[in-house]
């Protein structure tokens, strides 16, 4: 089941689990059993703590398993086999089940243990989702740390039936106690934020104590991270307030054009970025959305207003809020997103198996989740609103090759429709002659751009007619002290290493700045 290196790798693993493995198998007659079986046959040979009991009877879904430790009341199941992405969600499963502490934030913890109240978490996930481990980890280590939490992590494509009759349309997809909790990426933080409704108040009530920042970036994508380390290793007081650390390299697959890495992942791009920021004395407040900036009084201080109710103030602002996707902007969009409608094809195109689908958009994403999607579905149809592909030549040649996929162009969508639970058609017109006509399908991807994230910025600073804030060589925004860089700029072409380079060069340009100001503030370590 296992390749050898990857035992190895698992074998070295396990020798940190301090206390038994007990795993109850839950087979079926189904093709996936005995390949679930010969992985748990696998586990059991890698360490001498690891048990496998097959139970035959109850009305659990199978093919799947548990994972338990004597002495301990842990609910956390996998049901299916967590392999893919989800492989590093099974070992820290068997890793904290078997005694070995996580690396989560100590506060964080002691709120998962007292959380008071019966929560049973379900979660579909796709082994291709990369933004599906996240949630699962976390869900499966608040049932690791407390009894009243259970979690079952649900392979969608694998229990096919369930994803129909509860219109999961995109993963990760979390139900809480049968009732829909929520979809899309989700941190321990921001489960607890839903849970504990008291948290965010709590939270708010902190960061107004903190004291004024030398230099405050808000947004925490890779712009935000290259300004908060160039800013922290000049001595000066960093703070960067994120909505969710990573911001939009969390969504992205596979990296090949970062500079002296070959090839990596969003996520684990993230997870480097953010510990080479805490390496340094930086003031990470993550879940913090701003609403509001106001220009600097006669104090000197510019002020950030946060949708928590709290505000920040700082001698200098760093404005990288990022990009999100674009929408169509039709009827149907909104109301059938995750039952139909979705942004992520790697993620939700196992949801869409044998199926037929739309993808809206013929840039290079679009065409690359067209021929994805391609391998996945019965048959793709590509939108593209110009009268030309705009894709990359070899993507063109490779798309153009598939027998299942049908290119239409000079095409605008106009409407996604659905029975009142899930899509059943996008509906578009001929820009030529005006015609309208429908395609009946059960899934619409839209892959056509980005937005900045600018909104609440209106009548503050200069945008440009795109909604970017305008920056000029050194980053600095129309207003004294502000400064902006990454995707919500003006700076052309939105790649992740040009978006770091933004952030270094407005972290020096506040610092020049703030000579030029005066000198800074009195360090301080501690807000």
């Amino acid at each position: 089941m296992l390749d050898a290196d990857l035992k190895e790798q698992l074998k070295a693993y396990l020798e940190r689990v301090t206390r038994p493995i007990e795993i109850t198998a839950y087979p079926d007659d189904s093709a996936a059993s005995p390949e679930m079986l010969g992985l748990l046959t696998d586990l059991t040979a890698l360490s001498p703590r690891i048990t496998v009991t097959e139970r035959h009877d109850g009305e659990q879904r199978r093919p799947s398993f548990a994972l338990n430790s004597p002495g301990q009341d842990i609910s956390l199941c996998f049901a299916g086999i967590p392999l893919g992405h989800e492989f590093t969600s099974l070992v820290l499963a068997l890793l904290q089940v078997g005694g070995h502490p996580s690396r989560l934030a100590a506060e964080v913890i002691e709120q998962i243990r007292n959380l008071d109240g019966d929560y049973t978490f379900e979660t579909y996930f796709s082994l291709s989702c990369h933004n599906c481990p996240d949630v699962v980890q976390a869900l499966n280590l608040m049932a690791v740390l407390n009894p009243r939490v259970k979690h079952v992590a649900i392979d969608g494509a694998l229990f096919q039936d369930e994803v129909e009759q509860r219109q999961v349309g995109s993963v990760p997809m979390v139900f809480l106690n049968g009732q829909s909790f929520g979809a899309g990426r989700m941190s321990a933080e921001e489960i607890l934020a839903k849970l504990d409704t008291g948290a965010a108040m709590r939270e708010a009530e902190k960061l107004k104590t903190k004291r004024p920042f030398d230099v405050l970036i808000v947004g925490g994508g890779p712009a935000g991270a290259a300004a908060a380390i160039y800013s922290a290793r000049k001595g000066i007081r960093t703070g960067v307030a994120a909505e969710r650390f990573g911001g939009q390299v969390l969504d992205t697959l596979g990296i090949e054009n970062f500079i002296s890495v070959k090839e990596t992942e969003g996520p684990k791009m993230v997870a480097a970025l953010e510990q080479h920021v805490r390496h340094y004395d930086v003031d990470i407040m993550n879940l913090q959305r701003a609403e509001k900036l106001i220009p600097a009084g006669a104090d000197g201080l510019i002020e950030v207003q946060l949708a928590s109710g709290a505000s920040l103030k700082s001698r200098t602002v760093i404005l990288s809020t990022g990009a999100r996707w674009r929408q169509m902007n039709v009827p149907g969009e909104n109301e059938y997103r995750n039952r139909g409608v979705a942004y992520c094809p790697h993620c939700d195109g196992p949801l869409f198996k044998g199926k037929r689908v739309a993808v809206i958009g013929g840039g290079n994403s679009g065409v690359e989740a067209a021929i994805d999607l391609a391998g996945i579905v019965s048959h793709v149809t590509l939108i593209e609103f110009d009268a030309q592909l705009r894709a990359d030549a070899v993507l063109q040649s490779k798309l153009y090759s598939l027998p299942n996929v049908r290119v239409i162009v000079s095409a605008q969508s106009t409407e996604v429709t659905g029975d009142g639970h899930k899509v059943n058609g996008l509906s578009y017109r001929d820009r030529g002659t005006g015609e309208l006509h429908h395609l009946e399908l059960e899934g619409v991807f839209v892959q056509i751009g980005l937005l900045p994230n600018s909104d609440w910025l209106r009548g503050t600073l200069e945008l440009s007619a795109r909604g970017e804030i305008i920056v000029d060589e050194r980053g600095q925004t129309s207003l004294p002290g502000v400064f902006a860089a990454g995707d919500v700029t003006t700076v052309p072409y939105k790649q992740i290493v040009i978006a770091m380079g933004d952030g270094s060069k407005a972290a020096l340009g506040a610092f020049d700045h703030l000579i030029r100001d005066s000198a800074p503030m009195e360090n301080a370590k501690a807000a």
